[in-house]
């Protein structure tokens, strides 16, 4: 990394010879119909408008990920609810030890823990929740 920024403009910022020679450079060379004592405060509250509308539109936006993350982690703990609950239900029925079917049933109540908290938008813990209920069952599935 020699530290030396590219010198390559994009063609959007690139100024081309024309515009530079055309381009006013002083308010002498200003067109005759331009007020001098324009007032310079329109671009900052241009600014400030545009800066208003962006955090309207962020918190929409962030409302918006918020909503899906809460849908997920519910979503989530209950697809994994449901499967450990068959799994148990599965190895009641065979000849596995109890503990198995024990395990896979607490890790489906984990599960189910960690859908309640994803639908309060609790959505990290049910995160972590949700991991420790497949871990439980993973583990349940060890004693077999």
């Amino acid at each position: 990394m020699s530290g030396r920024p590219d010198s390559d403009l994009t063609p959007d910022t690139q100024t081309s010879p024309d515009t530079a020679e055309r381009a006013p450079e002083t308010t002498e060379d200003a067109p005759e119909g331009a007020p001098e004592d324009a007032p310079e405060d329109l671009s900052e509250t241009d600014d400030q408008h545009d800066d208003e509308h962006d955090d309207e539109h962020d918190g929409g936006l962030l409302e918006e990920q918020a909503r899906r993350a809460r849908w997920a982690a519910a979503g989530t703990g209950i697809v994994l609810a449901l499967a450990g609950t068959a799994a148990a239900l599965l190895r009641v029925s065979g000849t596995a030890p109890a503990l198995v079917p024990v395990a896979y049933a607490c890790g489906a109540a984990v599960c189910a823990l960690a859908a309640v908290l994803g639908a309060r938008g609790r959505t990290r813990r049910a995160l972590w929740a949700a991991v420790a209920g497949v871990m439980i069952m993973a583990l349940g599935d060890q004693f077999d």
